[in-house]
């Protein structure tokens, strides 16, 4: 199983160690990276006891190796271009979310994948893990009658990564909703039977903002020692998994620190969604309550390994186990690069994520950005 990989930074080695958990037989064969000497340290980490080829363009790499199957783990903005050049070459390719930042690029990558005989697993652990599989099972059951309404959440412990490190640059990320919304509302895609048809959504950017000088870094401030949301405070006092590096509060810093969504479906029914980057410690959580007529169902991330079943006549209230089998994302990481191995093998033709499903997640999200700048409702449709 010949490997290339474009883009191998934290994310991209994370996946290459996830994919040598679940097959042995994997070569990385050529790695193409803007930054050949960082991705060679993280290769060297992987004690392949061989070297891949490396390059710095994409395009000749593709153009000079034989490869079973690529993975596409650069920066947010440039998933599209690279995942258009492994669709038009017919590879099996594991694409990055958020599969698009621009509308513009979103149509291409759509035509592209209409003409490909590419199979694509797209980076939603998410759907996958034990938790969402559940709660489906029991949705498509019908024990909670059909879904009328739904209250999704996500409150983000980490949220600091967002406005600390290159996150910041929203010319990167195109906001939040495309980095943490995607995930979520894949999610809603997969327990839901209805289809989004618009979306109207705010966001506000209340705490990480300022007037401190663009560029500036934690180690250079003269508050230093004082910031409550800088890499000493965050590191010696608050005991936060993710410390400070660039400054939060200077007028450099971008993105929304907080965004919520209405989405409106064919049948009628409505979902809500928000999230926040500003909550932290045990305030953090990231689930749903999904309403049917006979029950409602919850479950969170955060708060153990079940889904929770109320029962709106016997007032039963029961728990559902929904055991994670290990690995990163509750498991969902294993899972996708199971699938993934599996495609390139040609033991299955079926991806537990496909590609419509990435194109329908960030068109969501790109209409939803669009909703919050224009304050108006917007059509979930190209």
């Amino acid at each position: 199983m010949k490997l290339g990989m474009i883009g191998f930074g934290f994310r991209g080695a994370y996946m290459l160690r996830t994919l040598l958990q679940e097959e042995s037989e994997v070569i990385l064969a050529a790695v193409a990276d803007v930054s050949p000497e960082c991705a060679s340290k993280r290769i060297a980490a992987f004690n392949l006891g061989y070297s891949p080829r490396m390059y710095l363009d994409a395009a000749e790499m593709l153009e000079r190796e034989e490869l079973d199957g690529v993975i596409v783990s650069t920066r947010c903005n440039l998933h599209t271009r690279f995942a258009v050049m492994v669709l038009e070459r017919g590879i099996p390719l594991f694409l990055e979310k958020p599969v698009s930042t621009t509308m513009e690029d979103l149509i291409e990558l759509k035509e592209a994948g209409d003409k490909s005989l590419s199979p694509v697993v797209v980076s939603f652990p998410l759907r996958v893990t034990s938790i969402v599989q559940k709660a489906k099972e029991i949705v498509d059951s019908g024990e909670l009658g059909k879904i009328e309404n739904v209250n999704a959440f996500n409150d983000v412990p980490y949220g600091g990564v967002y406005y600390h490190g290159w996150y910041r640059d929203e010319d990167t990320t195109h906001g939040l909703f495309l980095q943490k919304a995607t995930h979520d509302f894949d999610v809603l895609n997969c327990l839901l039977p209805d289809k989004p048809v618009s979306i109207c959504a705010m966001s506000s950017k209340q705490i990480f903002k300022g007037d401190m000088p663009a560029g500036l870094r934690c180690d250079d401030c003269e508050r230093k020692l004082t910031c409550t949301d800088g890499k000493y405070y965050t590191e010696k006092v608050r005991h936060d998994d993710v410390q400070g590096e660039w400054c939060c509060f200077a007028v450099d810093t971008g993105n929304e620190d907080s965004g919520s969504a209405l989405i409106k479906y064919d049948s009628g029914m409505h979902a809500s969604y928000s999230q926040n980057f500003f909550a932290r410690k045990k305030a953090a959580r990231r689930g749903a309550r999904l309403y049917g007529y006979r029950g409602t169902l919850e479950f969170d991330f955060y708060a153990g390994e079940k889904v929770r079943v109320y029962d709106h006549f016997s007032g039963n209230v029961t728990d559902y186990e929904a055991k994670s089998l290990g690995g990163g994302h509750g498991g969902g990481d294993n899972v996708l690069m199971r699938n993934f191995s599996e495609i390139v093998r040609g033991e299955t033709d079926v991806s537990v994520s496909p590609l419509d499903a990435g194109i329908l997640s960030a068109l969501m999200c790109l209409r939803a950005r669009e909703s919050a700048q224009t304050e108006r409702f917007c059509r979930i449709s190209f």
